[in-house]
């Protein structure tokens, strides 16, 4: 009887031991396969590339943000994303390195009244073109991330679906354009701190929302975007 109880209970601590073990490499190995998960480096062989993407599209105040991003081809940023995967921290620590090792990069702003006058589909175009044109290496194809674009002059462009967690070029704009604006927002909140876009970044938060009944729209709120019954609407 003694001996069985001895088994069982050996039987039960290996359990145990191979299980925390397991657990164990198991999550390092996630570590491991996120600290070297490769994006696409290029659509194109033999092509300067710069991915664009922008940031703030969905906001209720704030302008919005764009860059675009030319890296060079032996680029290798590990735990380089989408930028809305990561956490704030990880953003910024990335956004260092990306602005260090990038060939080249650029930030485009549209502001709120300028969103309200051509709309914010086309304000979102504007925004990557002024990104484009402050590049200082004219790149021949540009790399989307989404599925519609504005031509910009006679350089060749594919619109990705998805792009920043696809292809390294767009990750990295998607992190430059939602940091920058992030401090820009950062910065207006110490104007109007009644709205909380320190926190919110000008998105629609219950917050915000609340603030905005309390307090009337500031000067960097969307005009065209309104609020009815509680959901967001957007006037084109």
């Amino acid at each position: 009887m003694l001996e069985y109880l001895y088994n069982h209970f050996l039987q039960k601590v290996n359990s145990i031991i191979n299980y925390k073990i397991n657990y164990y490499f198991c999550n390092v190995f996630q570590h491991i396969q996120q600290c070297f998960k490769m994006l696409i480096s290029a659509y194109k062989n033999n092509y300067i590339e710069a991915g664009c993407d922008e940031a703030g599209r969905g906001c209720l105040a704030g302008p919005v943000f764009a860059a675009a991003v030319i890296l060079p081809a032996n680029a290798n940023i590990p735990h380089l994303n989408d930028s809305k995967k990561l956490t704030e921290k990880k953003r910024y620590e990335l956004r260092a390195i990306i602005e260090k090792e990038a060939t080249c990069w650029a930030i485009g702003r549209v502001s709120n009244k300028e969103i309200d006058r051509i709309n914010i589909l086309n304000a979102s175009f504007l925004a990557m073109h002024k990104a484009i044109n402050k590049l200082i290496i004219r790149p021949n194809l540009l790399l989307i991330d989404g599925n519609r674009f504005k031509p910009y002059k006679n350089i060749e462009h594919y619109c990705i679906v998805k792009g920043d967690s696809k292809f390294a070029s767009i990750a990295a704009a998607s992190i430059l354009a939602k940091t920058h604006r992030d401090d820009f927002m950062k910065k207006i909140n110490k104007q109007h701190p009644v709205y909380g876009w320190n926190k919110n970044k000008g998105y629609a938060t219950q917050y915000h929302i609340d603030a905005i009944r309390e307090h009337a729209y500031s000067d960097y709120h969307r005009k065209s975007f309104h609020l009815k019954s509680d959901q967001l609407s957007i006037k084109f």
